[in-house]
C-alpha cells in the first residue's frame, strides 16, 4: 500500500475482518470459541497469515513478482508432502504429483521469463523467506484440516485472523514501521485498498479457503494458488484493458 506500511496494513486488515466475521458468526448462532479452539487458531493463524502472508508482503520488496507468484504456487506441493509425511498420512497417487507439476509449469508460463527474472537480480534471502512462508502456509493448512476446530468455518477463520493481527502488530514494532506511521497521512487510495482486502481477500477469499479445508482435501483446497493468477489476468483484461497473449491462453489451458 502506498501510505500504509505492509505489516501495519496486515494488522488493520485482519483485526477488522476477524472481529466482523466473528460477530456475524455469533449472530448466525455459532457457539463461542473454546479455549482449545483459540489455541489451535493461535498456531494456524500465525503459521498461515502472519508467517505465510507476511512473508509474501515482505519479500515483494526485494523479489520480482514473477518469482513471488511461482514460489507461492508451490504451496499445493508442500501441502501434499506435509500431509503425506505427518503421522497416519496417506501417500498421494502419482496423478496428484503430475497435476501439481503441470500447475507449476502453467504458472511459470503465465508469468513469463521476463517477470521471473525481473531486472536480472533476485534476492536469495528474500526468496528464502518467501519459501519458508509457503511452507508455513502449507503446514498451517494441514493443521487446520486435521486438528480440532470450530464447527463453523466463519468462527475458525475469524479466530485465525484475530490472532494474526496481533502477530502483525509485533512484526510492525520489530521492523520499526509504527515509528514512522501516521493515520493522518493515509491516502484515500490506500484506504480503498485496505477495504478491498478486508472484503474480498479476508471475509470472502480466506473464509472460503478455510471452509474448503474442512470439505475437501487440503491439496484440492490449495489449488487456489494456481487459479488465482488466471483470474487476475482475466480481470485485468476485462477492467483494465490488459492484453491476453497466446502465452496467457496456453498457460491457462495447462493450469485448468
Amino acid at each position: 500500500m502506498e501510505t500504509i506500511p505492509p505489516f501495519v496494513m496486515g494488522a488493520i486488515r485482519f483485526i477488522i475482518a476477524g472481529v466482523v466475521l466473528y460477530a456475524i458468526a455469533r449472530w448466525r448462532g455459532a457457539p463461542a470459541a473454546t479455549a482449545r479452539e483459540w489455541r489451535t487458531a493461535a498456531i494456524t493463524g500465525v503459521l498461515m497469515l502472519a508467517f505465510g502472508n507476511g512473508a509474501v508482503i515482505w519479500s515483494e520488496q526485494t523479489v520480482p513478482s514473477g518469482v513471488v507468484a511461482l514460489l507461492v504456487a508451490s504451496v499445493p506441493l508442500w501441502i501434499v508432502l506435509i500431509d503425506w509425511l505427518r503421522p497416519y498420512g496417506v501417500r498421494p497417487r502419482r496423478k496428484v504429483f503430475i497435476g501439481l507439476a503441470l500447475g507449476l509449469i502453467g504458472i511459470a508460463t503465465l508469468v513469463g521469463p521476463q517477470a521471473l527474472l525481473g531486472e536480472g537480480h533476485v534476492s536469495v534471502f528474500g526468496a528464502g523467506v518467501l519459501m519458508i512462508g509457503s511452507i508455513s502456509w502449507a503446514l498451517g493448512s494441514v493443521i487446520t484440516r486435521t486438528s480440532e476446530r470450530p464447527s463453523s468455518a466463519l468462527v475458525a477463520a475469524a479466530l485465525q485472523m484475530i490472532v494474526a493481527s496481533g502477530a502483525f502488530v509485533v512484526m510492525a514494532l520489530i521492523s520499526g514501521e509504527l515509528r514512522g506511521f501516521s493515520p493522518a497521512t493515509v491516502s484515500t487510495r490506500s484506504l480503498l485498498g485496505v477495504v478491498y482486502l478486508i472484503i474480498f481477500g479476508s471475509l470472502i477469499g480466506y473464509t472460503a479457503y478455510v471452509y474448503l479445508l474442512g470439505a475437501v482435501s487440503a491439496a484440492k483446497a490449495s489449488t487456489y494458488a494456481y487459479v488465482n493468477p488466471v483470474i487476475a489476468v482475466l480481470l485485468g483484461w476485462a477492467f483494465a484493458n490488459e492484453p491476453i497473449t497466446a502465452r496467457t491462453l496456453v498457460a491457462a489451458v495447462i493450469i485448468l
